[in-house]
């Protein structure tokens, strides 16, 4: 299985590259992607500006097709995976569980009769923290080029195993694995202090 992070995002929010934020010391980025790495063989990251990540020594990928939202970067990480299952998760998520990414892939591997591993927040789904088949590629690819762009509503129409929020409070029992950081108000709210890059 494949583990990549999705760093494409405009960032127009936030003041600085969200990738770098400081949290404990250490890069956002380069947080992720150890755990990433301790629950994976293949790791990755998706991105338009592979001059900021090179120095991770990780493979990237650009997005295939010039269409905006992250669900380019998902198809995008389908495309060029070696494994028949990919985990997404986004640039900007302080609080990745890797108990909770190891039970999702615990699921995959045994899985049968669904092509995505969907956490739900309340009746929301958390496409930027799931589990996805590549027997989604051609589904995802017409879907994008007629238009579509809502991860959430291309996976209404798709087999997907949800994970109840009893599931992911087993793993996260205040429920942070789906926080990101948009806004200098995130950042205050969740992490404290002044924002600044490491």
């Amino acid at each position: 299985m494949t583990g990549v992070i999705l760093a494409g995002g405009e960032n127009l929010r936030m003041s600085v590259p969200k990738a770098f934020l400081n949290i404990g010391g250490e890069r956002l980025i380069e947080r992720n992607l150890s755990i990433l790495k301790r629950v994976f063989e293949d790791t990755a990251i998706v991105t338009n500006k592979p001059e900021l990540y090179i120095y991770l020594g990780v493979p990237m990928f650009g997005d295939v097709y010039r269409i905006r939202g992250p669900m380019t970067g998902v198809f995008t990480a389908l495309i060029n995976s070696h494994y028949p299952w990919v985990f997404v998760s986004a640039c900007d998520m302080p609080f990745l569980k890797e108990e909770l990414i190891m039970y999702m892939v615990d699921i995959a591997k045994t899985a049968d009769g669904f092509d995505a591993i969907v956490p739900l927040s309340g009746d929301t789904m958390e496409p930027l923290f799931a589990m996805y088949s590549k027997r989604l590629i051609k589904d995802m690819e017409g879907f994008l080029l007629k238009g579509g762009r809502s991860l959430c509503r291309f996976l209404e129409g798709e087999r997907i195993h949800p994970l109840s929020e009893e599931d992911v409070k087993r793993f996260d029992p205040d429920g942070k694995s789906f926080v990101n950081l948009n806004t200098p108000e995130d950042f205050l709210r969740e992490i404290g202090g002044r924002i600044c890059l490491v």
